[in-house]
């Protein structure tokens, strides 16, 4: 079955991540966020859904033509506040703000899929993005430290820029990397 992703998407996603790494950090981190901005040059997308809720760090409902789906970003895991009989984990509150923050509700996003389109949970898999400036959640998610990389075949098209987004953010000891023992992570 052929992937849904469009060419045109994924080449907009590669020119940005080699703008990123040509450039480097912008510093568009509002004043007093210690986070490390990863944000690049502006590169809109055009929306196929709307934020209508953020249920954690990596799970957001979306409403897609008129209908509210389940979407859970592909390639991270953050930290769990809602899993049932499970205490909440170190930085799982922290991690749903930070996508509160990327995604509040009623912000258009683009989900692109991958091969394999639903979870064993019937939840859509997806890559999102903001549309007015491109961001990739997913990706920034791990790189401002709110989440580990998870990969789960054959979902793995961004799998090795997701490992360098959380090895970055160890390296700077930012997020969970800073707040969280090993064991807790």
């Amino acid at each position: 079955m052929p992937r849904p992703t469009t060419i045109a998407a994924v080449t907009v996603i590669v020119g940005a991540v080699l703008v990123f790494l040509l450039v480097g950090r912008t510093g568009d981190t509002p004043p007093g966020d210690d986070a490390v901005s990863t944000t690049i040059a502006p590169v809109a997308v055009e929306a196929n859904a709307v934020v209508d809720h953020v249920v954690d760090g990596d799970t957001i409902d979306a409403i897609i033509d008129g209908t509210e789906e389940r979407v859970r970003l592909i390639g991270i895991d953050t930290p769990e506040t809602k899993k049932p009989d499970t205490p909440i984990e170190c930085f799982g509150p922290e991690a749903t703000a930070f996508t509160e923050q990327l995604l509040p509700v009623g912000t258009p996003i683009r989900i692109e899929r991958d091969t394999v389109g639903r979870d064993d949970y019937g939840r859509l898999l997806g890559y999102v993005y903001r549309a007015d400036d491109g961001v990739f959640v997913n990706y920034e998610v791990l790189r401002q430290g709110f989440g580990t990389p998870l990969s789960i075949g054959p979902n793995t098209t961004f799998e090795q820029l997701f490992v360098e987004a959380a090895r970055a953010a160890e390296t700077d000891d930012v997020g969970l990397w800073a707040a969280c023992s090993g064991a807790e992570r």
